[in-house]
C-alpha cells in the first residue's frame, strides 16, 4: 500500500469523527484551543489504537468483529444522538445538554466513531501490510481533522444556536445509517 493510497484510507476513517466532532464544536459555548485538542486527541488516539487492535485482532480472528461491527457503531451513536434530539425538545429550563467536553462522552464518541478503524486494521492485516506508518498516518489525519471540526461546527452553532442539539442529535444518527 503506497503512502496515497493510506492517506486516502485515513481520511475515509477520519469522517465519522469529523462529523461528531463538526456536533461536538455545535455544542460549545465558548471555544478554546484546549477544548478542541481534547476532543481531537480523543478522536485521533482512538483511531490509531483500534487499527492497531484491528491488526492485532486480525492476525489471529479475522472473523469475530467483521459480521457486526457496523452495528456496534450504530448503537453508541445513536443512542447519544438520541440522548440529544431528546435532550433538544426538552422546555428551554428542563435542558441538560451533553457536554462534548466530558471525558465519558468523549470516550463513548471516539470508540464509536474508531469502530471502522478496528475493521480497517483487520483488513490491513489479512492483506499483510505493515501497520505501523499506516495506523500513525489515520491517527494524525483524524486529530487534524477532528480539530478542524470543532472550530467549524462551533461557528456554525454561534450563526444557527436555536436548535443546534437537535441537528447534531441527528448528525449523529445518520452517521451510522449512511454507513450500513
Amino acid at each position: 500500500m503506497n503512502f496515497l493510497s493510506t492517506t486516502f484510507l485515513a481520511l475515509g476513517l477520519a469522517a465519522d469523527a469529523f462529523s461528531v466532532s463538526l456536533s461536538c464544536g455545535l455544542l460549545i459555548q465558548r471555544i478554546k484551543i484546549n477544548k478542541a485538542l481534547k476532543i481531537a486527541l480523543f478522536f485521533g488516539v482512538f483511531q490509531f489504537l483500534m487499527s492497531l487492535i484491528g491488526w492485532a485482532v486480525g492476525i489471529n480472528f479475522s472473523d469475530l468483529i467483521v459480521n457486526f461491527d457496523h452495528w456496534i457503531a450504530f448503537g453508541l451513536l445513536s443512542l447519544i444522538g438520541i440522548k440529544m434530539i431528546y435532550e433538544s425538545l426538552q422546555p428551554e429550563h428542563e435542558q441538560k445538554k451533553i457536554n462534548p467536553l466530558d471525558s465519558s462522552t468523549l470516550l463513548i464518541l471516539a470508540i464509536a466513531t474508531s469502530i471502522d478503524a478496528l475493521a480497517a486494521g483487520l483488513g490491513l492485516s489479512l492483506l499483510k501490510i505493515s501497520i505501523t506508518l499506516t495506523a500513525t498516518l489515520i491517527g494524525v489525519i483524524t486529530f487534524g481533522l477532528s480539530f478542524i471540526g470543532v472550530f467549524i461546527g462551533h461557528r456554525i452553532g454561534n450563526k444557527f444556536s436555536h436548535k443546534i442539539e437537535l441537528v447534531g442529535g441527528l448528525i449523529l444518527i445518520f452517521i451510522p445509517i449512511l454507513a450500513i
